[in-house]
């Protein structure tokens, strides 16, 4: 996989460390004109970055923004990027894994893109991902690379289907051909993400066996994973949570001109302003500004009837997970209380997947909701990737339990997981364990 020949792979320095340029206006990030002769995950370009906690305090790392030929939705050629990393102080020689992990971007603005929130001046309040980079301090401090693809694309098509697994499967083979990162292509890759990151780690899964069958894929830890978007735009429709179907149904609309013409047809001029707007807000801003919205109320028809036409039928078929079967192990993680994503709809997905033949270990936990399963279930995620990285056999079955953080094994994995935070809060280096 071999970068364009006028524009160098070669690790360059970033421009204007002090105030990074949003996404879209970034032209680092552009597609050339030659993309289409480009295999899926060629390099195009990549720059050395100085990534910081909610942008503002520096982190030790060694990081760069790389730029690779990817697929959209329709099967059509475009530029994706991922910031990949490597522990402070880190040996490119010696042998180590590869984690894939998906942010909860759950936003279409840009602002909320890993390669701009996760950058040291960077102004994404209310975004998930600069947030997270926290959490990924524990993933660093066991020796991983990561990459942390921008897995909903430049036009921030939140919920798509298939191409958010595009997007992290041409950015692994990209890290694995990146020299700084001293990988190889055997190198054994893990995918991990929770909620939003969580779909699009599902997608990855579900694609990698017909769209990226050379990459070793060990496993794939799903916390939350939607299991079926249509289910869930119907049931937060009109609750707290209704700005989150709503930026779906926003962000789609370039990408299925069906549910495109739908919205233009029957929703009302406010409806279709609301809609636009929340292109450019973060995911705190869109929860607090349409909490209790009701999509009845912004269009000239029932939103029963609505929702029966063949294009929306089409849409919700599409989105749904499981109808594509894994080959890697699966974790999957749970809360049966969960008030965003209902277990029904992650139990059926489950049940789709060991239907097709895979190999599956679910956990439910009875005492979490959405938010506070994220940070409790983590250190069961590490584990479970740190063992398939280790080549152990992989665990299967169903278990729900009162929480996943009573045990032992749990308990200090948190210890762990607050020093490295701690770390990270402070600036310090996140140094291989």
């Amino acid at each position: 996989m071999r970068p364009l020949p006028e524009q160098p792979a070669a690790p360059a320095a970033d421009a204007n460390p002090a105030r990074p340029l949003l996404p879209r206006e970034d032209p680092f990030l552009e597609a050339p004109k030659k993309l289409r002769l480009l295999a899926p995950g060629t390099i195009i370009r990549s720059r050395e970055v100085e990534l910081a906690f909610l942008g503002l305090i520096p982190q030790q790392v060694s990081a760069w923004q790389v730029v690779y030929r990817s697929t959209d939705l329709n099967g059509e050629p475009e530029a994706a990027t991922t910031t990949v990393v490597l522990p402070s102080g880190a040996d490119p020689s010696e042998p180590r894994p590869l984690l894939a992990y998906q942010c909860a971007i759950d936003s279409l603005s840009d602002r909320a893109f890993p390669s701009y929130a996760l950058r040291r001046g960077s102004r994404s309040w209310g975004s998930i991902p600069s947030l997270e980079f926290a959490l990924l301090a524990g993933m660093l401090r066991k020796g991983w690379a990561l990459s942390i693809a921008d897995h909903e694309g430049l036009l921030g098509r939140f919920g798509a289907a298939r191409e958010p697994g595009h997007r992290v499967l041409d950015g692994i083979r990209a890290a694995l051909a990146f020299e700084p990162l001293g990988l190889r292509p055997s190198t054994p890759v893990g995918i991990m993400g929770y909620s939003g990151g969580g779909m699009a780690s599902s997608w990855a899964a579900e694609m990698a066996p017909g769209y990226a069958p050379e990459l070793n894929i060990v496993g794939a830890a799903l916390g939350a994973p939607v299991g079926d978007p249509g289910e869930t735009f119907i049931r937060l429709n009109g609750t707290f949570f209704a700005g989150l179907p709503a930026m779906v149904v926003s962000g789609l609309r370039s990408g299925y001109p069906g549910l495109a013409r739908v919205v233009h047809e029957h929703a009302s001029f406010e409806g279709r302003r609301r809609l636009e707007r929340l292109e450019e807000f973060s995911t705190v801003m869109a929860v607090i500004r349409h909490r209790g919205d009701d999509f009845d109320d912004f269009l000239d028809a029932p939103l029963a009837d609505v929702l029966a036409t063949p294009e929306i039928l089409h849409v919700f078929e599409d989105l749904r997970l499981g109808q594509h079967v894994p080959t890697c192990p699966i974790l999957m993680t749970q809360a049966t209380h969960d008030q965003i994503i209902h277990i029904e709809d992650v139990d059926a997905q489950h049940r789709r997947y060991l239907e097709g033949g895979a190999t599956v270990h679910y956990i439910r936990d009875r005492t979490s909701e959405h938010l506070t399963l994220h940070p409790l279930a983590l250190p069961v995620m590490i584990d479970w990737m740190a063992d398939r990285f280790a080549g152990r056999p992989a665990p299967s079955g169903t278990h729900t339990v009162t929480s996943v953080a009573l045990s032992l094994r749990t308990l200090w994995g948190y210890v762990s997981m607050a020093t490295a935070a701690a770390r990270t809060v402070a600036g310090r280096a996140l140094t291989e364990r």
